[in-house]
């Protein structure tokens, strides 16, 4: 079965850096695109970051572009969210998210085929 385990959230101040991780098993991970997604209280699920298969191109949302950093280590079936410059309007659950399709994640902020972690808790402080 289908399995992403988030880890690496935490409270933190302002302009301080945080590294999510995602370890996913129960599909053949380079065959997939990966992303990040995120939803604080009383806001829609939002688009992050994504990477296609191969971890040469990446993809952000305006909101993150310059912060963050998604990566991919395809032997170890793991994806990565290099957070800096955090700001309180990061504070967020923020999920793991594989896909067949870019566009199902870039586009459409997930899909009938997504395959999602239960998510991690990511709190910055003023």
């Amino acid at each position: 079965q289908v399995r992403l385990e988030e880890s690496g959230g935490g409270l933190v101040q302002a302009g301080d850096s945080l590294r999510l991780s995602c370890i996913v098993s129960g599909l053949t991970f380079r065959s997939y695109v990966m992303g990040w997604f995120r939803q604080a209280p009383g806001k829609e699920r939002e688009f992050v970051a994504a990477i296609h298969w191969s971890g040469g191109n990446t993809y952000y949302a305006d909101s993150v572009k310059g912060r963050f950093n998604i990566s991919r280590d395809n032997p170890k079936n793991t994806v990565y969210l290099q957070m800096n410059r955090l700001k309180p309007e990061d504070t967020a659950v923020y999920y793991c998210a594989a896909d067949r399709y870019l566009v199902s994640l870039t586009e459409s902020a997930g899909g009938i085929e997504t395959k999602w972690g239960q998510g991690t808790q990511v709190t910055v402080t003023s």
